[in-house]
């Protein structure tokens, strides 16, 4: 009997009870009022009772019949619902095997292969049951013959079976052209962009009166003429300055491209020998256009900061570069130099107290540009704190001299001690880097408000923001010479003492790989004035020399090395030390004396990293390779660090980018 059934009998057994009771009440009442009437008072109340148990027996089958005929009702309409149900329905063992399917499932796939489909669907299930158990909600998406369907369904374990094996209840909801909808209203959404002409000034300067207006006619035909091809609107709001405004759609076009526009316009003959470059900057981040346009600004703040002759497309928080091979070009101004040092010095005297910070694994353009500061601010009278641990050997012997010296061995805080003597009104300078995930102690950025930012390297998207003035110049050899520069150009008499000049010069001087790699005029005046201080050359040399252990690691790295496309080296050094970052870079420059050899990458182990390092003697972009490894740098000379990674997956990795790249540059 249903449970249904029970309650039923229940209720009416209930009133009979009831009834049954009032009965023999009033034949009790009928006995004792008269003696007479109390056989005929038992008769009465037998009948009533064997009367009720027939009725109640004739009810129960009644309502058994009529349960029954209702159950078999709805089964007959559930079966039937199920069989005809407007979305595709398929019961499947998670073996493969397929037990029912609706009619509406054969209609939809029976023009294709729906095992081989169904098998990766299944597989991927069975493995979230295998992890979550059989109480999981199976909701997914996948494409089946160039539709999306959206899965939805149950799991019951099969009584049939010995091993462990479940039935899977799968729905198919046909998500194709809600899709297609969606598709098409993100498409047509706005996107903000900004069109620069980088080195428009040098080559106004350089290119004949009368070319000037023909020149300028042609690169801002190429940019309108690029725009409009999309049904753009494009405006030039300055003279070397566009905004435009375009569909979503069309950046999937400007990624297939990758932007062919930059080599149009350089493709431009002038007069002069500079090639013109642009800079690009497509935002769709952002609900209202004005937020897209401020968007788009600070991704050519990017663009600019990492030397140019670029695009980038920002889309959900994320940038993608197109562009920048070709190496910086030197365009600093003199004056530029001297108003950043002179609001340099004027935020040093409005500040309680200094301190400079470099990055992770500091290096001697690091430490040598914070000597250079911390000079600028006792100067200024002002207490000044350098922030680090060094430690390994890629300062060289250099460490052994500032830990010796008693002004600094005293002026050298850890990151606790620094905390306890920080204000509101504490300057942080940070020098050498200008990424939050690089910076060696990132709870010291996170609690010191006022900051400044000199650094020399290609701009990151995860660069600090907010900073009272950021002198980020790619065109720079080093930190260390822009830093120079402040001191020349700041208001108060700056004087180095000789330990301070000559970190500076050791900066510029491993920077540029002894006044080879990135090399300008103003690197060369840095140098000069620094050697009025009367730096001795040879001894900073000296505090970089290799030992003898290290220089015969190097030449076994060298001797193993492998190479990809006949001019690019590719090293592993497989043992495990403090110093492998150091190891690899001295290797990888070493590899670039070879003839024929344009590019190196030596990687090691670091922990549960592999530090990879990068250099070139411009031919090829090493920073565009290692930043699709997540790191950066500049064209020749960049790195990157993987976790999770083995040296030969690593290796791996690294080729395939390489190889990207070159297909890249086809």
């Amino acid at each position: 009997m249903s449970k249904d059934n029970d309650k039923i009998l229940d209720k009416l057994i209930n009133k009979n009870i009831i009834y049954i009771a009032i009965i023999a009440v009033l034949c009790i009442m009928l006995s004792v009022y008269n003696l007479r009437w109390v056989i005929p008072s038992i008769v009465i109340f037998a009948l009533t009772i064997t009367y009720t148990l027939w009725v109640l027996s004739k009810r129960k089958t009644e309502i058994e019949n009529h349960i029954q005929d209702v159950t078999s009702d709805v089964s007959t309409a559930s079966k039937g619902n199920l069989v005809n149900t407007p979305i595709p329905l398929v019961l499947i063992e998670t073996g493969g095997n397929i037990i029912w399917r609706s009619k509406k499932f054969v209609e939809e796939f029976q023009n294709i292969d729906i095992a081989t489909n169904l098998n990766p669907i299944v597989k991927e299930i069975k493995l979230d049951i295998e992890k979550k158990d059989e109480n999981i909600e199976i909701s997914k998406q996948f494409n089946i013959d160039k539709k999306v369907y959206k899965i939805l369904g149950s799991v019951v374990k099969s009584k049939r079976r010995k091993q462990k094996e479940y039935i899977l209840s799968l729905y198919f909801i046909d998500e194709t052209k809600y899709n297609e909808l969606f598709d098409t209203y993100n498409n047509a959404k706005t996107c903000i962009g900004i069109a620069m002409i980088d080195n428009y000034d040098e080559i106004t300067q350089t290119v004949l009166p009368e070319r000037k207006i023909e020149l300028l006619a042609k690169i801002e035909k190429e940019i309108i003429d690029w725009v409009t091809k999309t049904g753009g609107l494009i405006i030039k709001t300055e003279r070397d300055s566009f905004i435009y405004v375009c569909e979503q759609k069309y950046l999937a076009e400007f990624e297939k491209e990758k932007f062919n526009i930059l080599d149009r316009v350089k493709n431009i003959e002038a007069d002069s020998r500079i090639p013109i470059t642009l800079s690009i900057a497509i935002s769709s981040d952002g609900e209202t256009n004005y937020e897209k346009y401020k968007t788009a600004l600070a991704s050519m703040e990017i663009v600019l900061g990492r030397g140019g002759d670029q695009a980038v497309i920002r889309k959900n928080g994320k940038y993608t570069f197109f562009g920048g091979k070709t190496l910086e070009v030197e365009k600093r101004a003199k004056v530029k130099a001297r108003t950043v040092a002179q609001s340099i010095a004027r935020v040093i005297s409005s500040s309680d107290n200094v301190v400079i910070m470099g990055h992770k694994n500091i290096d001697i353009d690091a430490i040598g540009s914070a000597l250079g500061l911390y000079r600028l601010s006792k100067t200024l009278n002002k207490e000044c704190f350098i922030v680090s641990e060094p430690t390994g050997k890629s300062l060289g012997k250099f460490l052994d001299i500032l830990r010796n010296d008693e002004e600094y061995k005293n002026n050298i805080l850890t990151e606790e001690e620094a905390l306890e003597i920080i204000t509101d009104n504490t300057l942080l300078i940070v020098v050498d880097t200008h990424k939050t995930s690089y910076v060696e102690f990132p709870d010291l950025l996170e609690e010191i408000d006022k900051k400044i930012i000199i650094d020399h390297h290609r701009k990151a998207p995860d660069c600090i923001e907010n900073a009272l003035i950021s002198f980020h110049e790619v065109y720079a050899s080093s930190t260390a010479e822009l830093v120079t520069e402040i001191i020349q150009y700041a208001q108060d008499d700056v004087k180095l003492n000789l330990l301070e000049a000559e970190s500076l010069y050791g900066g510029i001087m491993v920077d540029t790989k002894n006044f080879t790699f990135k090399t300008g005029v103003r690197t060369f005046e840095a140098a000069a004035y620094l050697r009025k201080y009367g730096v001795d050359i040879i001894r900073v040399k000296k505090w970089f020399q290799a030992d003898l252990e290290s220089y015969n690691i190097i030449a076994n790295i060298v001797r193993n090395v492998e190479i990809l496309n006949d001019t690019i080296a590719i090293a592993v050094y497989e043992e495990e030390n403090e110093d492998s970052n150091l190891i690899c870079a001295k290797a990888a420059d070493e590899l670039l004396t070879i003839s024929d050899i344009t590019a190196s990458f030596v990687m090691a182990k670091m922990g549960d990293k592999v530090c990879i390092s990068g250099r070139s003697i411009g031919n090829i972009n090493v920073q565009l390779i290692l930043e699709k490894l997540g790191g950066g740098g500049h064209i020749t000379l960049a790195g990157a660090q993987l976790e999770g990674f083995t040296l030969e997956e690593a290796k791996d990795e690294l080729i395939v980018r390489i190889n990207e790249y070159l297909s890249e540059t086809e």
